[in-house]
């Protein structure tokens, strides 16, 4: 189960556990609307909001918020996709499994492009940040450590021991520049 807030509405999105997502008005409590296909994450396009990524099996579904129909079937990944997330422009998508991280061109006239792959080099992916500041560079939380990953110039980074256990999630800060990551070891840390 995952849910967002909407980036210019008040409006959430939440998968369930009954195979459905459901689009909700917060003002007035009620569901707006639903969409069918459960999601392991679902994520918002920045700013607009138009379309809703919404990662199920080994698929990355995205669905226009207005008209509820599927616009792209991102496929590609042979494992199941943990994690989903919008660069800052709402350009580019970025989908995770245990072995591979996959960055899309999803902008309007795109077709769902994979321009950028980075596989697994034995410690397993779960989820993924596009940083705050240097848009370019991917944040990958993984068993225990942080990988940094340059997509454009294809260049990675481990910062090994950033956790005890799975980074089970991370979040950004456009104001700070800070890099927020979560993990089993229930520990919260910020990254800069």
């Amino acid at each position: 189960m995952s849910l967002d807030f909407h980036p210019s509405k008040e409006d959430l999105i939440c998968s369930c556990d009954d195979s459905e997502i459901r689009y909700w008005s917060v003002k007035n409590g009620s569901c707006a609307g639903i969409f069918k296909g459960g999601a392991t994450q679902v994520r918002f396009q920045p700013r607009l909001g138009r379309l809703l990524a919404a990662a199920s099996e080994k698929f990355v579904s995205v669905l226009d918020v207005e008209t509820q129909l599927c616009r792209l079937k991102l496929q590609g990944h042979k494992n199941p996709v943990h994690s989903v997330c919008w660069d800052p422009s709402g350009e580019y998508l970025a989908s995770v499994s245990d072995d591979l991280v996959r960055v899309w061109t999803i902008g309007s006239g795109n077709k769902g492009e994979c321009i950028h792959e980075l596989s697994c080099t034995g410690n397993k992916f779960h989820t993924c940040v596009f940083h705050p500041t240097y848009h370019s560079l991917l944040i990958i939380g993984c068993y225990e450590t942080l990988e940094l990953w340059n997509a454009s110039e294809n260049k990675t980074m481990t910062l090994q021991h950033a956790h005890d256990k799975l980074v089970s999630s991370l979040a950004v800060s456009s104001v700070t520049g800070l890099v927020a990551s979560t993990s089993h070891d229930k520990c919260v840390k910020l990254w800069k």
